[in-house]
């Protein structure tokens, strides 16, 4: 084989195809379309428990205000 078709046929393995890198875009889009909803829900769902948390940790102060003063505050 001459040099020149070895030479033609290096340089044209080298990088990606327009299609190739379209595929890879198109799947990290994809990818992200699913991921983003989730990690919506899973803040929201945080969000919800740390509320009822400090709503807990109200009660239990305001209990413990009531058992030293035998009164809630007002």
């Amino acid at each position: 084989m001459p040099k020149f078709f070895k030479k033609l046929r290096r340089s044209a393995q080298k990088g990606f195809t327009l299609v190739e890198l379209m595929i890879v875009v198109a799947i990290i889009g994809i990818l992200a379309a699913i991921a983003i909803p989730q990690f919506a829900s899973y803040r929201q769902k945080a969000f919800d428990t740390t509320a009822k948390s400090d709503v807990k940790n109200l009660m239990t102060d305001v209990e413990a205000y009531y058992a030293d003063n035998q009164e809630y505050p007002h």
